[in-house]
């Protein structure tokens, strides 16, 4: 799964075998066209967010296990809503909540997160992706 952040855009399960072609073109900093087996997609356009970011998604049940480790370790009720996009600043964590759910998620998938990686982590998807570039990274 890729998602373009800016405006938002995403695209599900795009498999292609890419041989020495170009696949897309980046024409200016907010628009960017694709081209895959000579078939052409319209270009995505930003319309007002000035970044440009391409992201690949962890997969939905690594989302969900960190969605019930946040909820346990911030205490929260069980009727309140954790999803991807839920910024640990808006569950009321402060930033001993933030270590306390960085030590959780280590023991939880087994990892070790470095310090400077922990200090971008402000979301639960931004923590799913980092735990699963890391399992990545630890099985190779």
């Amino acid at each position: 799964m890729a998602s373009v952040t800016g405006t938002s855009a995403c695209m599900t399960s795009l498999s292609c075998s890419f041989k020495q072609t170009q696949v897309g073109r980046i024409s200016s900093v907010n628009s960017v066209s694709l081209s895959i087996n000579g078939k052409s997609f319209p270009s995505l356009r930003m319309r007002s967010a000035p970044r440009f970011r391409v992201s690949c998604a962890a997969k939905p049940e690594t989302v969900d296990k960190v969605c019930q480790i946040v909820k346990k370790q911030l205490a929260l009720p069980a009727d309140t809503t954790v999803t991807g996009e839920s910024k640990f600043a808006a569950l009321g964590a402060d930033s001993l909540d933030t270590v306390e759910i960085v030590m959780g998620l280590e023991e939880e998938f087994g990892i070790s997160v470095e310090e400077e990686s922990a200090q971008t982590i402000s979301t639960v998807q931004d923590a799913a992706d980092l735990i699963e570039k890391l399992i990545e990274t630890k099985s190779a």
